[in-house]
């Protein structure tokens, strides 16, 4: 169904070229969308301009869903058994539905969705198509095999409802209905069961008069009325068919056909009339059973614009458009809204916007890379299927690293076969983005599109220094990046990353060199620590990053134990053991989870310290180790022993292998 606004019935309101191509296309203005629906199946949708809504009736739900212009749920009206036909009031107050479940219309308040009246229509009416005329709600009514057209005047203080305005027999179902504001004492009927019929009432008077009527054999097409809609003056009807390639029109004085919407090889399942006269027809597609929605101009031949819906998961269609009732424009005629059946059992509602403008899209080529200062061609193309007026221009922005809100370019002019170039000598290098933008106008949609170059910019020298130096536990290390030429940049940001502290890397200074291009950082060094500066690049100086990576020891002392006395020799303190005694060894080193410590055992023989043994000893979570040394231990003998980390060997690696001094003893009787 569609909207209808007629003052007569306003008292019924219930009390690119060998470049690389690195551009898009774009129609940004068409902002098509979809919106999943909480319904189960779909008997009509009409749309309230005044407060922005849409309503879609839902018969196996029993209930009328009420959305945004974007598709979102605002409200439900529940307890309307088979809920079909709507229609909306003049003054958009109030949208009635036919509920033949319970042999009623039902009025609903748009402003807050609940229900408003309750008007029956007789047991056994099941009413199921509204349309406004004449001051009156009209209703077609009936079941299989037996159809008519009913009214209800809400005008005075009681309801009076009007069956049998039709002789019986006419109707072979429920008839579809349609009025127009052009036309207010005109109401249209058509059949969509057994055969095609059409008929045309005259309901100035109140009751129904035939004006024209076409079917059964004098019928020009075969196969059922699927849906119908008024032009806004009222003069021709728009039928769409089950059978054809196209829409038939046909003169409401007499019934005479007049024009054809074409629409392919396709099976029509609906149409709409704008209140401008755009007229949108919906078919499936025997090929692929694509939903397609064409909107014409009045009369036109060639669609003005065309919507092809795609299922759930965006490839080849497996929806349907349903008969009738599934195309409503807005009453500005800015969206276009169609309901959609896949085969999963989900229902949408697609909305298409601006439906009645032709479809712009532009493509930019732009090369991929470029220098900086120098001169670049971008081109691209503005097509239209009505085509472009002469003296057509596009509007041209480059944004880059020194104007990141854009810069306005000259515009540039497009051609007669739609293509447009343009050259530029980009100031700044890095990443350079050529926006071109066509405004559209009232019969075509804006669109825009941009393409990126790669601009080169000049490299500078940054270097950190003290790399691949090893310093003592918590050692204050001072270290100095220094940086090259640059454009206007003179900012760098340091960062230390700690070996084994889990941080990564972490900032530990930003600043603004000083004037020889240097800036400094102090650090305490307790574990191996890399060290990088990060230069983020100007207009014309390209980003770099230098490291430096330095060792720190860890802190390690070796205490014997059990001797009974100490002796200089040779300069060295040497510790004495009766050789009954097992020395005690402890270490003491810096801590970390799992490290241990080498000891290591070294004797003096024919002039010289000769190796005599090594093990790994765990610490403990204080960095202690006690080791005993046990055995048959020899005398006269000259030993040193000390304990030592081993990056790597000592079970991490966050620092740099340090050795303990040697501790120097011997075993006496």
């Amino acid at each position: 169904m569609r909207v209808r606004s007629i003052s007569a019935v306003t008292a019924l309101a219930v009390t690119l070229g060998p470049v690389a191509l690195i551009g898009s296309t774009a129609g940004s203005a068409v902002a098509d969308s979809r919106a999943a629906l909480p319904v189960t199946s779909s008997g009509d949708i009409i749309v309230d301009g005044v407060h922005q809504r849409v309503f879609i009736s839902d018969p196996s739900g029993g209930k009328v869903v009420a959305t945004d212009y974007d598709g979102t749920v605002i409200g439900t009206i529940t307890s309307l058994p088979q809920a079909d036909g709507l229609e909306l009031s003049a003054d958009s107050a109030t949208v009635y539905v036919a509920v033949p479940g319970a042999d009623e219309i039902v009025a609903i308040d748009t402003a807050t969705l609940t229900e408003a009246g309750r008007y029956a229509t007789g047991d056994g009416t099941d009413p199921q198509h509204l349309a406004l005329a004449g001051g009156r709600l009209w209703f077609g009514y009936g079941s299989v095999g037996h159809g008519n057209i009913g009214s209800l005047d809400l005008s005075g203080g009681q309801p009076q409802v009007s069956l049998a305005q039709e002789a019986e027999g006419t109707w072979k179902d429920a008839p579809l209905l349609d009025s127009a504001p052009g036309a207010p004492d005109t109401l249209a009927a058509g059949s969509r069961q057994y055969y095609f019929a059409l008929g045309i009432y005259d309901v100035s008077s109140g009751t129904a008069d035939r004006t024209a009527f076409l079917g059964g054999q004098d019928a020009a097409i075969a196969n059922t009325a699927e849906d119908l809609a008024l032009t806004p003056d009222g003069t021709e009807l728009v039928v769409a068919t089950a059978a054809g390639d196209f829409q038939p029109v046909f003169r409401t004085s007499d019934l005479s056909q007049t024009t054809r919407y074409p629409s392919g090889y396709s099976a029509q399942r609906s149409v709409d009339v704008a209140p401008d006269g755009l007229v949108a027809v919906g078919t499936d597609t025997y090929a692929n059973f694509t939903p397609q929605v064409s909107v014409y101009e009045p009369g036109g031949t060639t669609p003005r614009r065309t919507a092809d819906f795609t299922d759930e998961q965006g490839g080849v269609s497996q929806e349907t458009l349903l008969d009738r009732g599934d195309l409503a424009f807005a009453p500005d005629s800015s969206r276009l809204f169609a309901v959609t059946h896949g085969l999963s059992g989900k229902y949408s509602l697609r909305v298409v916007t601006d439906p009645g403008k032709a479809v712009t899209a532009v493509t930019v080529n732009a090369p991929a890379t470029a220098d900086r200062a120098r001169s670049l061609t971008v081109s691209g193309k503005v097509t239209n299927t009505l085509g472009l007026p002469a003296g057509t221009t596009v509007a041209v922005t480059r944004t880059d690293l020194e104007s990141p809100n854009g810069t306005a370019l000259p515009a540039a002019t497009v051609k007669a076969d739609g293509t447009f170039s343009f050259t530029d000598v980009p100031p700044a290098g890095s990443k350079v983005t050529y926006q071109v933008s066509y405004a559209g106008d009232a019969d075509r949609t804006a669109a825009s599109a941009s393409g990126t170059v790669e601009v080169s910019r000049n490299t500078t020298a940054l270097t950190v220094n003290k790399n691949g130096t090893v310093h003592d536990y918590a050692s204050n290390v001072t270290f100095t990046a220094h940086l090259g030429t640059t454009y206007k940049n003179r900012t760098l940001s340091l960062y230390a990353d700690t070996a084994g502290d889990g941080k990564g890397k972490y900032l530990v200074r930003t600043g603004t060199v000083n004037s020889g291009g240097n800036l400094s950082v102090t650090l305490p060094l307790k574990r191996d620590t890399t060290v990088s500066a990060s230069f983020s690049g100007d207009a014309r100086t390209a980003p770099k990053t230098a490291t430096s990576r330095v060792g720190a020891k860890v802190k390690v002392s070796l205490s014997p134990s059990r001797h009974y006395r100490t002796a200089k020799v040779n300069g060295y303190t040497t510790y004495y053991f009766r050789k009954k005694t097992n020395p005690l060894l402890t270490t003491t080193m810096t801590a970390y989870p799992g490290r241990a410590q080498k000891l290591e055992f070294q004797i003096h023989s024919a002039g010289a310290w000769r190796p005599a043994g090594y093990e790994y000893f765990r610490l403990d979570s204080k960095g202690r180790s006690v080791v005993e040394l046990r055995g048959t231990h020899q005398t006269g003998h000259s030993m040193r022993v000390r304990s030592s980390y081993i990056d790597n060997s000592s079970n991490d690696t966050v620092n740099s292998t340090t050795h303990g001094s040697w501790k120097y003893f011997t075993f006496t009787s």
